[in-house]
């Protein structure tokens, strides 16, 4: 066995031995679980503690309590999950796996499912999320019972559902920042067939980020920005929700739901290397921090590996704004989803699950150091469908059935300077992608017992995939302004791509259940992302084989306490890692020959009265690059760089005096947004104020180790470890009909840095720096009839 697995099995083994242990202070006669947490993580409503997936489930008081509204906030009540922001997009790590890219032909890792529709763009997981049951975050590949695509991991948003009673319910929130936001909703009952819900959204905060007046270029031709801010959003969604039951057999669930959201990003704090000694002015790399590489060219190329600019940035005060200023994107999102199942016998149900959505998005983004991005169109349309039959026969639990996903993507992009005169700018590139993608899967699983304690579980899952796409490219566009072009009357290049591939995944484990109160679960799963393509060229599938096992155990007089561990081990293939070397021809994305991702996870939650609750989790994850040839964007020192003696922007080829390719080797590296360490605390007290009522007090704190934002691991690329914490106090009359809370998000004002790296664009070299939320507070008002 390699040495990496037996490091897995090693932790598993400790694991499971651990939490026998602590398991054995309970008494076999302990009564069941007083409150079951039930959850549809096996597409089956089940206790939680009966899953034998390592899954985090976060209920509507906790959503409401932690201000989440969209992906933006996922971390807030998922600790273990590192989400980034980049621009529009919303790029969600689960364990280290995650998708670093805004490729119109890469698909995600982590699959976002809500309410059973599909979700596979980064840019539609920043709509707002609103009126929410429950979240269920799946750690680990869970390709046989989801979708596509799911190397990392699964979220599932499970939406509230309309109830058999007339309600209202409404939430008012006022805070710092200038923020307010308001949502609620009415539950109309139909008698006994059915029922009606109207939800929606209106949130609204200002900049979080300032930005001083700012006067740039020639006397004749200068252009002034006034002072503004970054990091503002206003958010306005809609839901109508209809439930039908019109036998006891047939249920329906049907959806219609818009959301339209405005927004400015954080603007990016920058280094200009270029600037006055910051970089190399030759004849070698001859600054702090910055390391030579392809020594052969005729050029001198650094890389700015280990320099220290980071530092010199205070995440606190105004940054530099952008020459274009900081720019704007409106959103919007429309979709059309249901769930049709019909109960034949416990046996066999037959349930249909589809969503449609449609969404496009516009606006510019302003960048160092005189640069602005526009998107002209981002256009999106989906759907995707599952047909699956499952239920009990023979003892067997079983689910089979088939997936479709068809998307039809058309954007069009531009990368402006202000060449070749300040008052009559240029795109330095100009892109359309029109990309067409359709997945087709067949999938079954059992679970066949083997005695009264042991269950076997096996399942697949056939994937095949099929994406064709027409990219425009143009050569820069000097003189001819910023409007949006016609790509018939401009010199664009126009390239016929195509990628196609079938996979079939699997899952096979034991579950051991010695008793009402403790499960022993092992298994080896895999997982398969399809390939894709660049404008440069093809890149391969990636592939995930897993090996997980844990336990997890309630105990206490009631059950009310538990204790989870667990332990795992990846070994991925061709994983594919996405950076920005050349601007004139987008993002590129390379395949890691094979990475190593492997930790163990220990969950704990306490109510030692009924007035108390305490829960703490403790994550650690290892992962790094076993091989990975890849390339460096790179600093020219050169006089008259651009030009002669190898490439200007990106190096692949460190030596093209030998034979074959000589690229850089990132092995070794860690992935990016993978902190080793994640602990989470979180404790509730509640205060009986008798007939006044009652008043609870809780505080919630995240610790996160250091951590990577790309592959390169270069010093000014690491978040240093950062703890988060927040408080809450809420109180409630004797009725409960209303609630009123105050709270502090993010106490120690930590602004992190949620990406960064360095940029190699014409003959600017920029080190770009975007940073998250800073300490917030407010006050919440809850009606609930």
């Amino acid at each position: 066995m390699p040495t990496r697995n037996r490091l897995a099995f090693t932790l598993i083994s400790a694991a499971v031995a651990a939490t026998l242990q602590a398991a054995s202070v309970a008494s076999a006669a302990e009564a069941v679980v007083l409150e079951e947490i039930i959850v549809t993580a096996q597409n089956r409503a089940e206790n939680v503690q009966k899953v034998p997936i390592a899954i985090n489930v976060v209920g509507a008081e906790e959503i409401a309590e932690s201000g989440f509204t969209s992906m933006n906030d996922m971390g807030k009540i998922a600790p273990a999950v590192q989400i980034t922001n980049d621009n529009s997009a919303v790029r969600v790590t689960v364990r280290g796996v995650g998708t670093n890219s805004n490729d119109e032909a890469q698909d995600t890792s982590v699959v976002v499912n809500v309410d059973g529709e599909y979700i596979n763009r980064p840019q539609i997981l920043s709509v707002s999320m609103f009126d929410l049951e429950r979240v269920e975050v799946l750690r680990g590949p869970q390709g046989t019972l989801y979708g596509r695509n799911s190397t990392g991991g699964a979220i599932n948003f499970i939406t509230r559902k309309p109830g058999d009673k007339l309600a209202v319910n409404a939430n008012a929130t006022v805070g710092n920042y200038g923020a307010r936001s308001l949502d609620a909703g009415i539950d109309i009952p139909f008698g006994g067939i059915g029922a009606l819900r109207l939800s929606g959204l209106y949130s609204d905060h200002d900049g979080y980020y300032e930005h001083p007046t700012r006067t740039f270029g020639p006397p004749n031709a200068s252009v002034t920005q006034p002072a503004t801010e970054s990091g503002s959003e206003e958010s306005t969604a809609g839901r109508a929700s209809l439930r039908l039951d019109p036998t006891d057999a047939l249920s329906i669930n049907l959806a219609l739901e818009y959301a339209e959201r405005d927004w400015v990003n954080p603007a990016v704090g920058s280094i200009d290397l270029n600037s006055g000694g910051n970089g190399p002015t030759g004849p070698g790399c001859n600054a702090p921090g910055f390391v030579r590489v392809a020594p052969n060219y005729a050029n001198t190329y650094c890389i700015p590996q280990s320099t220290n600019f980071l530092e010199t940035i205070d995440r606190t005060k105004p940054l530099t704004q952008p020459v274009y200023g900081v720019g704007g994107y409106t959103q919007d999102s429309t979709a059309f989803r249901g769930r049709v199942s019909y109960e034949f016998s416990p046996a066999a149900t037959l349930s249909y699950v589809g969503g449609y959505r449609t969404s496009g998005q516009t606006g510019t983004q302003g960048l160092p150091v005189i640069y602005q991005t526009f998107t002209f169109q981002a256009d999106a349309k989906t759907h995707s469908h599952e047909l699956r039959l499952n239920g009990e026969l023979g003892g067997v639990t079983y689910q089979v059935g088939g997936f479709y996903f068809k998307e039809s993507l058309d954007g069009i992009s531009g990368f402006a300077i202000p060449a070749p005169s300040f008052l009559n700018p240029s795109f330095l590139s100009y892109f359309g992608r029109f990309v067409d993608s359709n997945s087709k899967s067949v999938f079954g699983q059992v679970e066949v017992p083997l005695s009264d304690t042991l269950t076997l579980v096996a399942g697949a899952r056939n994937t095949s995939n099929e994406r064709d796409a027409i990219y425009r490219n143009s050569n820069p566009l000097f003189g001819q302004g910023l409007a949006q072009k016609n790509f018939d009357t401009i010199n664009a290049s126009r390239l016929l791509l195509g990628s196609d591939e079938s996979k079939t995944t699997g899952l096979l484990g034991l579950n051991y259940n010695p008793n009402d109160r403790t499960l022993v679960y092992g298994k080896v799963s895999t997982g398969f992302k399809g390939g894709g393509f660049d404008s440069v060229g093809d890149y391969k599938p990636e592939s995930n084989t897993a090996f997980e096992a844990g336990v997890k155990r309630n105990f206490g007089a009631n059950g009310q306490h538990f204790i989870n561990v667990g332990a795992f081990s990846y070994d991925y293939k061709d994983l594919q890692s996405s950076v920005l070397l050349d601007v004139s021809v987008g993002g590129q994305t390379f395949n890691a020959g094979q990475a190593t991702i492997q930790g163990f996870e220990v969950e704990l939650g306490f109510n030692p009265t009924s007035d108390d609750a305490l829960s703490a989790s403790f994550n650690y994850v290892k992962a790094e690059y076993d091989e990975f040839l890849g390339q460096y964007a790179v600093f020219c020192v050169t006089a008259g760089c651009p030009g002669a003696g190898g490439p200007a922007n990106g190096i692949g080829d460190l030596d093209p005096l030998a034979a074959g390719i000589q690229q850089p080797d990132f092995a070794g590296n860690s992935l990016p947004y993978s902190p080793k360490i994640v602990v989470s605390f979180s404790y509730d007290h509640t205060f009986n104020l008798g007939a006044a009522g009652s008043l609870t007090a809780g505080v919630n704190s995240r610790y996160k180790s250091s951590f990577f934002t790309d592959f390169f691991n270069y010093n000014d690329s690491e978040q240093e470890a950062l703890t988060q914490s927040d408080l809450n106090v809420t109180y409630k009359p004797q009725s409960g009909i209303y609630s009123v809370s105050a709270f502090v998000r993010n106490i120690e004002d930590e602004r992190p840095l949620t990406s960064g790296g360095f940029t190699s664009a014409g003959p600017d070299d920029i080190y770009n720096f975007q940073f998250g939320q800073p300490r917030t507070y407010g006050l919440r008002v809850s009606f609930n009839y």
